[in-house]
C-alpha cells in the first residue's frame, strides 16, 4: 500500500498503516485487531482505503464494530462478489492453507449477508488482465485485473464505481488510482470518463 498511501500523502491525507494476520485470524478476530487500532482518535472524520481482502476487513469492522467515526471507504479490487481464483484453488489442500481463514469465510458467503456499512463507499476494480490469476486460471471471464472480475469486484449499494485499466497488485502503484481515490473520498464520487 506504500506508494498508494505516498501519493495520497502528498493529497494532504494523514496516512496510516494497518497490517494484519490474514491467514491465521478470521475476519470477525480481524475486524477487532482493525476497531482496537483505530479505537485512538486523531481526528474527528476517518476515511478507509482497502486492496483486496483489505477491503472485505473493513466491510468486517463495519459488521461486527459499527459504531465507527464518520468518513468515506474506498476498496480496490475488493472479491465483494467472491473469486472464481480461490475458488479453482480451493480445490488444493496446500493452497488452502495457504489463502487462509478469511478467503475461506468469503469463498463460504459469510459476507453476502452483511448489510453494507452506513458510509459513502466507492468500488474501484481493474480491467488489465495480467497477474498469477491468469496463470491459475487461464480462462478467467474477462473483463478481469489478472485475479478478480469486474462483477467479483462490484458492491450493489456502493455510492459511486469506477473500472480502471489497471492489474490487480498495479492498482496499488498506479497515479489514476491514487487520483480517483483522493476524488472520492474528498468528494463521494470519481470522475468518469476522463482516464
Amino acid at each position: 500500500m506504500y506508494p498508494l498511501a505516498r501519493r495520497l500523502c502528498r493529497q494532504g491525507f494523514i496516512v496510516q498503516y494497518f497490517s494484519y494476520p490474514s491467514v491465521r485470524a478470521d475476519l470477525r478476530a480481524n475486524a477487532g485487531r482493525l476497531a482496537d487500532f483505530l479505537d485512538h482518535p486523531c481526528t474527528d472524520t476517518l476515511h478507509l482505503v482497502g486492496h483486496s481482502l483489505g477491503g472485505i476487513l473493513i466491510r468486517a469492522l463495519f459488521h461486527f464494530h459499527p459504531d465507527q467515526r464518520p468518513g468515506r471507504i474506498v476498496t480496490l479490487g475488493s472479491p465483494h462478489g467472491g473469486c472464481q481464483v480461490a475458488q479453482r484453488l480451493n480445490h488444493h489442500a496446500l493452497w488452502r492453507r495457504a489463502m487462509g481463514r478469511g478467503v475461506m469465510q468469503l469463498l463460504a458467503g459469510v459476507t453476502l449477508d452483511w448489510p453494507l456499512p452506513q458510509r459513502e463507499i466507492g468500488v474501484i476494480s481493474g480491467s488489465h488482465s495480467f497477474g498469477l490469476g491468469r496463470v491459475w486460471y487461464r480462462h478467467l471471464p474477462r473483463p478481469n485485473d489478472g485475479l478478480l472480475t469486474v462483477t467479483e469486484s462490484g458492491l450493489p449499494g456502493a455510492a459511486d464505481y469506477i473500472t480502471l485499466p489497471v492489474s490487480h497488485t498495479g492498482m496499488l502503484f498506479s497515479p489514476v488510482v491514487a487520483r480517483q481515490t483522493d476524488e472520492f473520498l474528498k468528494t463521494g464520487h470519481f470522475v468518469h470518463g476522463t482516464e
